[in-house]
């Protein structure tokens, strides 16, 4: 854990090191490269190599695919309470969606002519589910969910199998209560492949979806072009935004809620008005990762990817959130809600001390599919909007076409397009 104090002569250096973080190492692209090659020319050969190579799983092509017999009888072995709390997030996580549904529209904007939009589901998605550390139940509800209320026909789940080839029978619950309508037991780099190009048996898909480890963000960058996907996103990070009112023991609680995500390149900090917090904060940490299972991964973001910031106010707090663009900022002080309008970048903001990230991760609504890595700057969460093809609409009259034909001949002139502007010209009335 670092400390930086704005009263001390490190503390710019101490920043510019926090805000110019990577969404990955840039020494695993040509690894991830030729795996993306591989199954892009080996189709199904290379996907049981890698199944084999990463995942420890034996399979043949026939067992890529999750059958309707491997999800009932994960529906049946799953207990009543699991199934009632993946039932209520996919609620809240929809009900959220449905809200944001794009809708049709057509405006006259001048005499004779009418613009608008209209918009079409995409017929064919794929949604990447981390396992591996955690089977993060969640992310099925927070993508294909999501997905399923834009009303998408085709949702395709890809996710890593155990070293049995099986999948954590709540993951496969809550795929098909989510509306997943293919699901194959592929991981990482190989199984973003697949999706993006499509093999002997992977149908390929027009977008991919949901978070993933360093790999599997830049398997995605890679694959880009070829699909569509939602950002490039890195390993997880919270930063927190604290006043003498703030709760240290549950700032401490909220940052190792991130930590221990598996990767080790998580980050966690806390911006602080009180200079007494990072002592409380510190003590805090201590006693609760002692109680923690993942203590090596847990150590380690606490000791590579973690800070506590003393800064002199809100307003320089509000600069360095914005400036670190997190990908979860709670503000846990008085006037929370002033505070969170001051913010200028942020993945997802959770105000006031009763909001806790984690709420976010399950249950409350929003996707907790998050820009990371400063990626907050110019990428946003995903919404249902993104599942979404966008079309503009173009509606003119003949007379109203008159009035313009003479600019479309103007543009076509200075840029050299002799056939656009005689396209416009044809229609001019006799």
């Amino acid at each position: 854990m670092k400390i930086l104090d704005y009263r001390k002569s490190d503390f710019a250096a101490g920043l510019e090191v926090i805000y110019n973080r990577p969404s990955y190492p840039a020494t695993i692209e040509d690894a991830v490269r030729n795996i993306v090659n591989n199954v892009r020319s080996e189709g199904d050969k290379a996907l049981q190599r890698y199944a084999l190579e990463f995942d420890k799983a034996e399979l043949t092509p026939a067992e890529f695919k999750v059958s309707a017999a491997e999800i009932a009888a994960a529906e049946k072995s799953l207990d009543k309470s699991a199934k009632a709390a993946i039932k209520t997030a996919l609620k809240n996580v929809q009900s959220f969606a449905r809200l944001r549904i794009p809708k049709a529209w057509k405006k006259l904007v001048r005499k004779g002519v009418t613009l608008g939009e209209q918009f079409v589901p995409m017929e064919r998605v794929g949604v990447y589910i981390p396992g591996g550390t955690a089977p993060l139940v969640s992310t099925v509800i927070h993508t294909a969910g999501i997905a399923k209320a834009a009303g998408v026909k085709e949702i395709v789940a890809v996710t890593p199998p155990g070293k049995d080839g099986k999948v954590h029978p709540a993951v496969l619950y809550a795929m098909k209560a989510a509306g997943v309508t293919e699901i194959y037991r592929l991981g990482g780099v190989y199984g973003i492949a697949a999706m993006a190009y499509g093999t002997e048996t992977v149908p390929k898909v027009e977008k991919i979806v949901g978070p993933g480890n360093a790999y599997v963000t830049a398997a995605k960058k890679l694959v880009y072009g070829a699909v569509a996907i939602d950002m490039v996103a890195g390993p997880s990070e919270i930063m927190v935004i604290a006043d003498e009112t703030a709760d240290p023991d549950k700032i401490a609680a909220d940052m190792l809620s991130q930590a221990e995500h598996g990767s080790g390149l998580e980050q966690a900090l806390t911006v602080t008005t009180d200079e007494t917090m990072p002592e409380k904060i510190l003590t805090a940490l201590s006693e609760r990762k002692s109680t923690l299972p993942r203590m090596a991964t847990v150590d380690k973001v606490l000791e590579q990817g973690s800070w506590i910031i003393v800064v002199k106010d809100m307003a320089q707090a509000s600069e360095i959130a914005g400036k670190y663009a997190p990908e979860h900022l709670e503000i846990c002080c008085k006037d929370a809600r002033k505070v969170a309008k001051t913010i200028k970048a942020a993945g997802a903001l959770f105000i006031g001390h009763w909001a806790p990230e984690p709420i976010g991760d399950f249950c409350a609504g929003p996707s907790h599919v998050l820009p990371t890595a400063g990626s907050a700057k110019f990428f946003s969460g995903l919404t249902v909007e993104g599942f979404f093809r966008r079309m503009s609409t173009v509606e003119y009259t003949e007379e109203a076409i008159q009035k313009e034909i003479a600019v479309a001949e103007k543009f076509a002139e200075m840029e050299g397009l002799a056939a656009h502007g005689r396209s416009a010209s044809s229609r001019r009335s006799k």
